[in-house]
């Protein structure tokens, strides 16, 4: 069954979105328990374990999309990547230096999107999207994404995605597509 009711976008800072960590962890682990995840509620636990600390960051940006009765169905979020992130090195082929170079202001890291089901189709990752990166002012978006997810791939390459590798976020992890968007030129020349 497929919902249709007004859906609102609200950008949270990292406090409200500390508050609303039961709304974020509502949507993910309805999301990601589907395939190609099927991740369980252990999975759901250890995602959340940073989620609180990272939070905390002044640089944290999220947003949460709610029915008008309040009711999450979908959330975004993510941070800069810092110059000693190992994102880079989870790559099964490296990438050139310029790519690869990180200062913390450079890339913003889409860490998790997720729409739950019965809202799928209705623009709503879009939105959630377009309203988490309004404004950053890194040079480019990276993610990482799950192959096997061909609705989220196709999504993210219909946004200007492209991808640029293939990673392991963590130890036994899936193989992901590490994808870049590039937001704007860097003064070296396009971004990587």
């Amino acid at each position: 069954m497929t919902q249709r009711a007004t859906i609102t976008i609200e950008r949270v800072d990292g406090p409200a979105a500390a508050r609303a960590e039961d709304a974020f962890r509502l949507v993910y682990a309805e999301a990601f328990a589907e395939p190609p995840y099927h991740e369980t509620a252990d999975d759901v636990a250890a995602a959340f374990r940073t989620f609180r600390s990272r939070t905390r960051e002044g640089t944290f940006r999220a947003c949460l999309a709610r029915t008008g009765d309040g009711e999450p169905v979908g959330m975004a979020y993510g941070y800069p990547v810092g110059p000693d992130s190992a994102w880079w090195d989870q790559l099964t082929e490296a990438v050139p230096d310029a790519m690869r170079r990180e200062d913390g202001r450079r890339t913003f890291g889409l860490r998790e999107l997720a729409v739950r089901g019965p809202w799928r189709g209705q623009g709503v990752a879009r939105r959630l999207h377009e309203t988490l990166i309004d404004g950053l002012e890194a040079e480019r978006v990276l993610l990482n994404v799950h192959p096997g997810s061909e609705a989220a791939s196709a999504a993210y390459r219909a946004w200007g995605y492209r991808k640029v590798g293939e990673g392991r976020p963590w130890e036994g992890a899936d193989l992901r597509d590490v994808m870049v968007l590039g937001l704007r030129t860097s003064p070296t020349g396009p971004v990587g």
